[in-house]
């Protein structure tokens, strides 16, 4: 009988030492899912640019310093590009990032992978679906953040409301990065898009963002895009 429970015992700990094992394994700060716009009113040279921003940001001191900085020292990583309903491919599905060589290997995925759409904007079709990815994380944090990037106004897909309330209800924070550019010699349409009357930054305030301390930064132009982008990651994980 003393054997049995010495082994029992013996057992239940090599389990818990497992899970704690497991926990350390699979826990980071946050879980950020970035999610790309790559609608009609992106053009390939601004794609190109979209791509080199976040290619570049985690290999940033700034931002390395900051995941650095956190209670675990890594964070983890997805990205997908969106663009109209049913438009959303992952082009790089979830990874660590706590080092300057997985920062690397996140920009060497990232080159891998072709722009997939030239569809219309379906801003809650792309919070629906990064909530997803959240969902099916193999990582576990107490944060997680949604980072949208985008040159306009929703025109199609899911409620962005409800799609916004559904994600701040599950405890995701939805953060916004606005790029802001010129209208001229656009189509109309384009044109209303691209420049809401209050601003698109205003619209992003009013419309997209939710959760607990979900904030707005502006890239005036995409060539400002990279920069904009390291202080909003540098925000988002410290």
């Amino acid at each position: 009988m003393r054997r049995r429970h010495l082994l029992s015992g013996m057992l239940a700990a090599l389990s818990l030492a497992g899970r704690r094992a497991a926990a350390a394994e699979t826990g980071v700060d946050v879980l950020l899912v970035l999610a790309v716009d790559v609608s009609l009113s992106i053009s390939a040279e601004r794609f190109a640019l979209e791509r080199r921003g976040y290619a570049e940001a985690f290999s940033d001191p700034r931002v390395l310093r900051a995941i650095a900085e956190g209670k675990r020292g890594r964070i983890a990583v997805a990205l997908f590009d969106w663009a109209g309903p049913g438009e959303q491919q992952v082009a790089v599905d979830w990874m660590v990032i706590a080092t300057a060589v997985d920062a690397a290997a996140f920009a060497g995925r990232l080159a891998a992978v072709p722009r997939p759409f030239y569809g219309r904007t379906a801003i809650g079709s792309a919070i629906g679906f990064a909530a997803m990815l959240l969902d099916r994380s193999p990582y576990a944090a107490e944060r997680m953040v949604i980072d949208i990037s985008g040159d306009g106004t929703g025109n199609a897909g899911r409620s962005i409301a409800e799609a916004r309330d559904s994600a701040v209800a599950s405890g995701i924070t939805i953060n916004g990065i606005v790029i802001v550019t010129d209208p001229a010699g656009m189509p109309g349409y384009l044109r209303e898009h691209t420049n809401p009357p209050n601003g698109l930054a205003a619209y992003y305030r009013e419309t997209v963002i939710g959760g607990e301390g979900a904030f707005v930064m502006t890239a005036e132009g995409f060539e400002a895009f990279g920069r904009a982008l390291i202080a909003k990651l540098v925000r988002e994980i410290s």
